[in-house]
């Protein structure tokens, strides 16, 4: 059975950092593209990054660009959201979500290619 959980959510102050987790189970991490979405209040849902399978490349939307970074630990099968110089915009319910191909692909922002998700969690960026 394939399950995703999230974990490293809190509140922290602008300018911090924090590092979300996804632990995988049910399935080999390495096989499958890993992405990270976030949901405001209010907001659709909004592609944040994505790790391919095979290769490990990297995609990033233009929003966390150059902030955020993306990884994954193979032999722990988890995938690692390292965000750093956090803005209060950046206050989100995070999920990580398993894509049905190996790699991200162009249209990687896209939900509707993810299977299965994680049950969020939450970010606060405040002062």
């Amino acid at each position: 059975q394939v399950q995703l959980v999230e974990s490293g959510g809190g509140l922290v102050q602008p300018g911090g950092s924090l590092r979300l987790s996804c632990a995988a189970s049910g399935f080999t991490l390495d096989t499958y593209a890993i992405a990270w979405f976030r949901q405001a209040p209010g907001k659709e849902r909004e592609g944040v990054s994505c790790i391919s399978g095979k290769n490990g490349a990297t995609y990033y939307s233009d929003s966390v660009k150059g902030r955020f970074t993306i990884s994954r630990d193979n032999a722990k099968n988890t995938a690692y959201l390292q965000m750093n110089i956090l803005k209060p915009e950046d206050t989100a319910l995070y999920y990580c979500a398993r894509d049905f191909r190996s790699s991200c692909g162009s249209r990687w922002w896209d939900e509707l290619q993810y299977l299965y998700w994680g049950q969020g969690t939450q970010v606060t960026v405040s002062s």
